[in-house]
């Protein structure tokens, strides 16, 4: 399944749809000039377990370091990866 971006003035989310309807998406809002806040993951149940959400984290960490951007995780998964995966620390906003 494909990830896409939706972004609008300040805010943005990565997803994946099914054509009907968004099965996993992650939500950010700019933070400043150089840092973003994840605030929101949702996974449909039909895609637990098939690392949908850490893909979405991959792409808006692709995302940040594409725009030189660091991330500050609010979301509890997106907290949680954070902690446990120092490939991506890079982009931590702290």
């Amino acid at each position: 399944m494909e990830i896409q971006i939706s972004e609008s003035t300040g805010k943005g989310i990565v997803f994946m749809s099914d054509g009907e309807r968004n099965l996993a998406e992650m939500t950010w809002v700019k933070g400043g000039d150089d840092y973003i806040i994840v605030d929101h993951t949702m996974v449909d149940d039909s895609l637990r377990g098939q690392g949908a959400g850490r893909k979405l984290l991959d792409r808006i960490v692709k995302l940040a370091r594409e725009r030189n951007l660091k991330i500050q995780p609010l979301c509890p998964f997106v907290v949680a990866t954070f902690n446990k995966v120092e490939e991506i620390r890079d982009v931590l906003y702290e």
